[in-house]
C-alpha cells in the first residue's frame, strides 16, 4: 500500500529511528499483516528498548501472528538475564494474560509495578488487567494509584474507575467520579454513557434517558449509546412495548454485518442437534438459577449442548453447566466477527443467546448470522432484541399473550407453561410464621434492584402504606450500602408523607442471608414497569406472595408468569388503582396470608415453575420446532425450488 511504502522509505532513510519502525508496525497491523507488524515492532524495540508501548505492541503482534508462546519464551530469557528490566517484565505479564495465563500474568505485572512504584504507566497497565480479570477491588486500588501518579490518560482511567465502581455495586461513588469527569471534559461519549448507567442504577431513569439521547445526538453512528438506551427504557414510567421495540430496531440497524454465507449444517429435521449456549453468566447468576435445570433435562441423545462461555466460573451452578455440556469453549476474547466464525466452525445448529444487550452480551456477533437458528432466552431478556437475525424469542402465554406479536421483531416461541425453570437454592432458610402474627402489623417488602423503583412506584407504595395503618416497608438492595441512595429514597417517600420510621432500607448480604430476609416480610410489592424475575421466584420459595402490575414490555410481565405458574393469578392487578386495592386487601387478610405462607413452598415445588423434566420436554419440543422451520426454509431455497 502507498502509505506503507512511504514508511518503508522513511525507515530506510532513518534506520536508527525507533519511531519510524513503530509507525510501520502500526500501519501493517491496521492492514492485518501481523507477521510484518511483528518484524517492524521488533526492530523498533531494538532501537528503543525502554519504550513500553512498543514492547506491548510487539507482544500483541506476536500473539496475533501465532507466535505468542515463542515471544513469551524470549521475554522470559530477557528477564532472567536482567531481572530489573521492567519493560520486558511488563510486556511478559501483559502477553501471559492475553494468552489466557491470567494469574501468572497478573503476578508478573505486579512484580513490574513493584520495581517501578512511581510509574503511572505500570499502575495503569496492572489496573486495566485486573479489570479484565474481574479482580475489581484490586483494580480500584491500582487505577486510583495510576491517577494519583499523573498518568497521561487520566481521563480514561477515571472513566474505567467509574465503570469498576458500578461493577462493585458502588453506583453513587461511580456517579460522583463520572459526573466530575463530565463537568471537566464535556461530551466524551463513553464516560457519558457510563454516567447514564450510574444514574439509571440509582433509580434516576429520566436523567439516564436524557444523557443517552444527548450521547446519540453527539455520535449518531456509535452503538454504545443506543445499546444502553435499549436496557434503560424498560425501567421508565410510561414506556410501552412499541417504544422499546423501536429503540431496539434503531440499535440493531447500527450493528455491522458481514456477507451472508450459506450454512453447511445438514437440514435433517430429526437428527441430533448441536445447541450453543452463548453467555457470560453460566454460573450462580439469574441466568443460572432460571435455565440450568431446563438444560439438564434435555435428552443428550437429542441435543448436544455446547458451552460458548464468555468467562468460565468455578461455582456449583457453573459445574452443573459444565457437566451438562458435551463441549465447552472459551470465547470471551474473540471479537465479534471471529466469534461468529467460531460458532460456524463448531457447526452449531441452534445458538441460544443468554446475554442480550448487556455489557458482556454478544449480539453483534449474532447480527453476523452465526448459526442457522438463533434464539433469545433469559439474560437481559427485557424485551425484543429488534435484531432481524434473531429468529425466535423464547416466551410463554403470560409473557406474550395473543396480540403481543406486534411488539417483537422475532417469532414468538411460546412454551406451554412458564418460560423459565427455577432451581431453588438448597441452602434456603426454613419459612417462619407470618411476621404480622407476632408484630400485629403488615410488613411489605421489595428486594429488587433500586433501578426498578420509579417515582410512580414510590407514590403508589406511599398510598398503600398510608391506607394500611402501622404498616412498614422493607427494601433491600445493594445500592443501599451507600448513604446517598438511602437518603434519596427516604426523601422521596417523605415527600408523600411517609416518614423514615415506616421504612427499613437494607444493603447487600450473602445469598443465604438475603433469602432469610423474607422471613421479615408478609407480602412483596412488585415494582413496575420492570417487574421482579428471579426475585419473585425467590420470594415465592420463601413463602412470600407478590402483588404485581404487568404492562406491555416483556420485563413488566415476569412476575405475572411466575405467579400464574403457581396458581396465584389473583395477585395480578389490572391497573395502578387495582394494584393499590389488591395490596391493601391482601395485607389486611392476615389469616389468608398465614395459610398461604405455610403451604407456598410445597406448592411452588410441585408447580411447573420447578418441574425440570416437564420443562425439558417443552424446551425440547420448542427447539425442535424452530429447527424444523429452518429445514423447511432450506428446502424451499434449494436451487430447483427457486423461481
Amino acid at each position: 500500500m502507498p502509505g506503507e511504502a512511504l514508511l518503508l522509505e522513511a525507515c530506510r532513510r532513518s534506520p536508527g529511528s525507533g519511531s519510524q519502525w513503530q509507525a510501520l508496525g502500526q500501519a501493517r497491523a491496521e492492514g492485518g499483516d501481523w507477521a510484518g507488524a511483528l518484524g517492524a515492532y521488533a526492530e523498533a524495540q531494538r532501537l528503543a528498548p525502554g519504550n513500553l508501548a512498543i514492547a506491548l505492541a510487539r507482544g500483541e503482534m506476536a500473539r496475533r501472528a501465532g507466535a505468542g508462546e515463542a515471544e513469551c519464551a524470549r521475554l522470559a530469557l530477557v528477564v532472567a538475564a536482567n531481572p530489573l528490566d521492567v519493560v520486558s517484565l511488563a510486556a511478559q505479564g501483559a502477553l501471559l494474560g492475553a494468552l489466557g495465563r491470567e494469574d501468572e500474568g497478573i503476578d508478573t505485572l505486579k512484580a513490574a509495578s513493584m520495581l517501578a512504584p512511581r510509574s503511572g504507566e505500570m499502575a495503569a497497565l496492572l489496573g486495566r488487567r485486573l479489570v479484565e480479570a474481574e479482580r475489581l477491588d484490586e483494580a480500584d486500588t491500582e487505577l486510583r494509584r495510576a491517577i494519583a501518579l499523573g498518568h497521561p490518560d487520566e481521563a480514561d482511567l477515571r472513566n474505567i474507575l467509574g465503570a469498576v465502581l458500578m461493577r462493585r455495586c458502588r453506583h453513587a461513588a461511580a456517579y460522583e467520579v463520572l459526573a466530575s469527569l463530565f463537568a471537566e471534559r464535556g461530551d466524551d461519549i463513553v464516560p457519558l454513557c457510563n454516567l447514564a448507567s450510574a444514574a439509571a442504577s440509582l433509580g434516576r431513569q429520566e436523567e439516564a434517558e436524557a444523557i443517552l439521547v444527548r450521547a446519540q445526538r453527539l455520535a449518531p453512528r456509535l452503538t454504545l449509546p443506543s445499546r444502553i438506551l435499549c436496557n434503560t427504557l424498560p425501567y421508565r414510567d410510561g414506556v410501552g412495548g412499541a417504544d422499546v421495540l423501536a429503540a431496539a430496531k434503531a440499535h440493531s440497524a447500527r450493528l455491522p454485518r458481514g456477507p451472508v454465507v450459506p450454512f453447511s449444517n445438514a437440514p435433517d429435521p430429526a437428527r441430533r442437534l448441536r445447541v450453543g449456549l452463548l453467555s457470560g453468566s453460566l454460573r450462580v447468576h439469574p441466568v443460572g438459577w432460571l435455565t440450568v435445570a431446563g438444560f439438564e433435562a434435555l435428552d443428550p441423545a437429542e441435543f448436544a449442548l455446547i458451552g460458548l462461555a464468555q468467562r468460565t466460573s468455578r461455582d456449583w451452578i457453573a459445574g452443573r453447566f459444565r457437566a451438562a455440556a458435551a463441549e465447552w469453549h472459551e470465547v470471551g476474547r474473540l471479537e465479534d466477527a471471529a466469534l461468529a466464525a467460531r460458532i460456524r466452525e463448531l457447526a452449531i445448529d441452534i445458538v441460544i443467546d443468554l446475554g442480550g444487550y448487556g455489557d458482556s452480551g454478544r449480539m453483534p456477533a449474532l447480527a453476523r448470522r452465526a448459526a442457522p437458528v438463533q434464539v433469545k432466552w433469559v439474560g437481559m431478556q427485557n424485551h425484543s432484541t429488534g435484531l432481524p437475525e434473531m429468529d425466535w424469542f423464547l416466551t410463554d402465554r403470560w409473557q406474550t399473550p395473543e396480540g403481543f406479536e406486534r411488539f417483537y421483531s422475532e417469532r414468538l416461541l411460546r412454551l406451554p407453561d412458564g418460560y423459565v425453570c427455577y432451581s431453588p437454592p438448597p441452602y434456603a432458610a426454613e419459612i417462619t410464621e407470618l411476621p404480622a402474627l407476632q408484630s400485629g402489623r403488615a410488613t411489605f417488602g421489595c428486594l429488587n434492584n433500586l433501578a426498578k423503583i420509579t417515582p410512580s412506584v414510590i407514590a403508589t407504595w406511599s398510598r398503600i402504606l398510608t391506607r394500611v395503618a402501622g404498616s412498614r416497608l422493607l427494601l433491600k438492595t445493594h445500592q443501599f450500602d451507600e448513604a446517598l441512595a438511602r437518603q434519596e429514597v427516604s426523601a422521596a417517600f417523605a415527600r408523600h408523607g411517609i416518614g423514615g420510621e415506616r421504612l427499613v432500607l437494607a444493603g447487600a448480604s450473602p445469598h443465604r442471608e438475603f433469602l432469610a430476609e423474607y422471613n421479615r416480610i408478609d407480602l412483596q410489592l412488585d415494582p413496575f414497569p420492570y417487574s421482579g424475575g428471579l426475585t419473585t421466584c425467590e420470594a415465592l420459595w420463601m413463602g412470600v406472595p407478590t402483588v404485581t402490575l404487568p404492562g406491555e414490555t416483556f420485563a413488566s410481565r415476569h412476575s405475572l408468569s411466575h405467579l400464574s405458574n403457581v396458581g396465584l393469578a389473583d395477585w395480578v392487578a389490572r391497573d395502578p388503582a387495582d394494584y393499590e386495592r389488591l395490596a391493601v386487601a391482601k395485607a389486611t387478610d392476615v389469616a389468608g396470608l398465614a395459610v398461604l405462607r405455610r403451604e407456598l413452598r410445597a406448592r411452588v415445588a410441585a408447580s411447573p415453575l420447578c418441574d425440570a423434566p416437564r420443562f425439558g420436554r417443552s424446551l425440547a419440543a420448542a427447539l425442535r420446532l424452530a429447527w424444523r422451520e429452518w429445514c423447511r426454509s432450506e428446502a424451499r431455497e434449494e436451487p430447483g425450488n427457486r423461481h
